[in-house]
């Protein structure tokens, strides 16, 4: 099975997640409030992310409360955030919101336009065109 493959289905809502964090959620009732999904859906898909990684648990207790936990990107979370950028700019290239873009994307420190795109071990850019996608032996038949 393929990565694109084993990202369908309820990878679609494990992106959204993803996408959540990179926005500052972290609490269940946030992330809930946000994607309007069930509570036992988002805890499944929440499980999916702390065990692939993606995700880390972290307690906390409100003043007079239970133990709750928050979930917090993982540095390896944290460097999907390239891929969900080339998505949401392949979104907006072939499949445009009426309203435009619903994110852009700006350096931090002179707010001028990013986008995401191939870079080779010179850091020079290489079109999509350029790039061979070559088989390994740990391809599956």
């Amino acid at each position: 099975m393929t990565t694109p493959t084993r990202t369908g289905d309820a990878g679609r809502q494990r992106w959204l997640i993803v996408r959540e964090a990179f926005s500052g959620i972290t609490r269940f009732a946030d992330f809930r409030a946000a994607l309007g999904v069930a509570p036992d859906v988002l805890s499944d898909r929440l499980a999916t992310l702390v065990q692939a990684g993606v995700l880390e648990k972290q307690p906390y207790r409100e003043p007079g409360a239970r133990v709750r936990f928050s979930y917090h990107l993982t540095p390896a979370g944290r460097e999907l955030r390239v891929v969900l950028c080339a998505l949401q700019q392949w979104g907006d290239e072939h499949v445009p919101h009426e309203a435009g873009p619903t994110i852009i994307r700006r350096t931090v420190d002179g707010n001028r336009p990013v986008r995401v795109a191939f870079v080779d071990d010179t850091g020079g850019e290489v079109p999509p065109d350029g790039v061979a996608l070559i088989r390994t032996p740990a391809y599956p038949l």
